[in-house]
C-alpha cells in the first residue's frame, strides 16, 4: 500500500530535463498525461515519447506549453498531426520490432508511465493492452509509474509486472480509450473480397487497422481453422474467433493462441480478451521479428499504403515529407510473411484519393498509383519487398517481376482514367519501352 500515490504525487517525480515514455494507444498513462501540463510552471526541457496516442493532451497540442514539453512519437495520430504546427513534435524512425531496442540505444527513460490491470493476490499486474515496447522500457526506466485500473483487461503473454518492480501505483477508474470500428466502404468490400480469395483454410493471418482490414475479416467468414500471428489484434479477428473461423489449430508456433503485440478497438474487444487464455500479447521485438513470423507456415500479411509508384515502392506513412502516421510493422510483417513457407504479403490501397488543390482550393480526384513518389516521401516498404498489390480494380502479383513487367501490372489496376497518363510517364522515365 505504501506504493500507492495520488496523481499529484506521481507528477511531483518529474524534474527538469526528464525523458518520459508512455504506453501505446489505450495503454498510455491517461491520467498522468492529462495532468502533465499542470507542472509546466516548475519544469523545463521535458520530452515525452508515445505511440498512437488516443487523446489530445494539453501538453502536446496547446502551443502555450511548446517550450516546456517536446513530444517524440513512434506513430502519429490526428492529435499529433495537429500539434506539428507547434514545432515541438517529432517522429522516431523505426520498424516496430526494433522500436524499443534502437530507441534505448539512443536514450533510456527517466520515467515510464502506463496502464496496468489491478494487482492480483500474488502482486502481479498485466500491462493489459500493449507490449509493443512497454516491458522493455520498464526494465530500463529509473522510475516506473503504473496507473492501475479495474477497467483494464487482464491479458496473458509476457507482459506481467510485479508490484516489487514498480515505484508508484496510481489507482484510476477511467474507461478504456476505444477505437470505434471503421465501417467498410463499397471499395473496401471489393478489395476485401479480392484478398479473401487469396486466403486458404488453415492460413495464419495478420491484419492492420481501418475499414479495409475490417472488410477483409468480414469476407473470411466461410474459411476454416485460420490462425492469427499479428501486430494488432482487431475486433474483426474477435468476430472470426467467436464464429469458430479462427482456431489457431495449424500454427507451428503458439498453436491454439492468437498472438499479437497490442490490442485496440471497442469495449466488446476488451471484454473478449479479458482473462482469455487463447489470446497472448507478447513483446513486439519477438512477435514482429520477421524470423519469428516466418516460423508459421502460410503466413498472410495484409497492410495498406498511402501511395505506390510504378517500381512498387510504398509510402504508407507520410504525405511527401510530412509525417502522417508511422512505419509500424509494415516491413516486419511483409518480409516475415514472404519468408514463411507458403506465405504471402498483400498491400492494398484505393486507386484514387480526393485531395485539395493548392491553387483552386477545390477537392479533386488524384491517383494513388503514381509514376514516382512525391519528393521527400519515405519508402515504408521497398520495391524489393512488395508481393501482391490490390486495388478495387484487381490484384497483381509482383514477386519476381522485372521493372517493365511490374510497371505494366501496376498500371493495370490503377483507376482507368489515369492509366494512359501513367503509361506515358513510364515511357518518359524509361521504365517501360515505347
Amino acid at each position: 500500500m505504501a506504493k500507492y500515490a495520488t496523481i499529484s504525487e506521481a507528477l511531483a517525480v518529474v524534474k527538469n530535463g526528464d525523458y518520459i515514455v508512455t504506453g501505446l494507444g489505450a495503454s498510455e498513462g491517461k491520467e498522468f498525461m492529462t495532468n502533465l501540463h499542470t507542472i509546466a510552471d516548475r519544469v523545463k526541457d521535458v520530452t515525452v515519447s508515445n505511440c498512437l496516442p488516443m487523446n489530445a493532451y494539453e501538453f502536446m497540442v496547446n502551443p502555450a506549453y511548446k517550450d516546456v514539453f517536446k513530444t517524440e512519437s513512434w506513430f502519429y495520430t490526428a492529435a499529433l498531426r495537429k500539434a506539428q504546427a507547434n514545432g515541438n513534435v517529432s517522429f522516431i524512425f523505426n520498424h516496430l520490432h526494433l522500436a524499443a531496442s534502437k530507441r534505448l540505444d539512443h536514450r533510456k527513460p527517466d520515467i515510464y508511465v502506463g496502464l496496468a490491470s489491478m494487482p492480483d493476490k500474488h502482486g502481479y499486474m498485466s500491462l493489459s493492452l500493449s507490449n509493443t515496447y512497454e516491458m522493455a522500457m520498464i526494465k530500463e526506466a529509473k522510475t516506473v509509474i503504473l496507473e492501475v485500473n479495474p477497467n483494464a483487461p487482464r491479458t496473458f503473454g509476457d507482459l506481467m509486472v510485479h508490484v516489487n518492480d514498480v515505484d508508484l501505483l496510481v489507482e484510476c477508474d477511467y474507461p478504456m480509450s476505444e477505437l470505434p470500428d471503421a465501417e467498410p466502404t463499397e471499395k473496401d468490400m471489393i478489395i476485401g473480397k479480392y484478398i479473401a480469395e487469396m486466403i486458404n483454410d488453415g492460413d495464419c493471418i495478420q491484419l492492420g487497422i481501418g475499414g479495409m482490414p475490417n472488410a477483409v475479416a468480414a469476407s473470411l467468414m466461410d474459411k476454416k481453422d485460420l490462425g492469427v500471428h499479428t501486430e494488432m489484434l482487431t475486433s474483426g479477428m474477435m468476430r472470426l474467433a467467436k464464429a469458430g473461423v479462427i482456431t489457431n489449430k495449424y500454427k507451428q508456433i503458439h498453436p491454439g493462441k492468437m498472438v499479437a503485440v497490442f490490442c485496440m478497438g471497442p469495449q466488446e474487444l476488451y471484454d473478449y480478451i479479458d482473462d482469455n487464455p487463447s489470446v497472448a500479447l507478447m513483446d513486439g521485438a519477438y512477435v514482429n521479428d520477421p524470423y519469428v513470423i516466418a516460423q508459421n507456415d502460410n503466413q498472410i500479411s495484409i497492410n495498406s499504403t498511402l501511395e505506390v509508384d510504378l517500381f512498387g515502392q510504398c509510402c504508407s506513412e507520410a504525405l511527401g515529407p510530412k509525417q502522417f502516421s508511422g512505419t509500424g510493422g509494415q516491413a516486419d510483417t511483409a518480409i516475415g510473411a514472404q519468408m514463411s513457407k507458403g506465405g504471402r504479403s498483400v498491400i492494398a490501397t484505393y486507386s484514387t484519393a480526393m485531395v485539395k488543390n493548392k491553387v483552386t482550393g477545390e477537392r479533386e480526384e488524384v491517383s494513388k498509383i503514381v509514376a514516382t513518389l512525391k519528393p521527400g516521401s519515405p519508402v515504408s516498404l521497398s520495391r524489393n519487398d512488395v508481393d501482391w498489390l490490390v486495388t478495387e480494380y484487381g490484384k497483381v502479383w509482383l514477386r519476381g517481376t522485372s521493372m517493365d513487367e511490374r510497371a505494366k501490372l501496376i498500371i493495370s489496376i490503377a483507376h482507368p482514367k489515369f492509366r494512359e497518363q501513367l503509361t506515358k510517364e513510364a515511357i518518359e522515365l524509361g521504365i517501360i519501352g515505347e
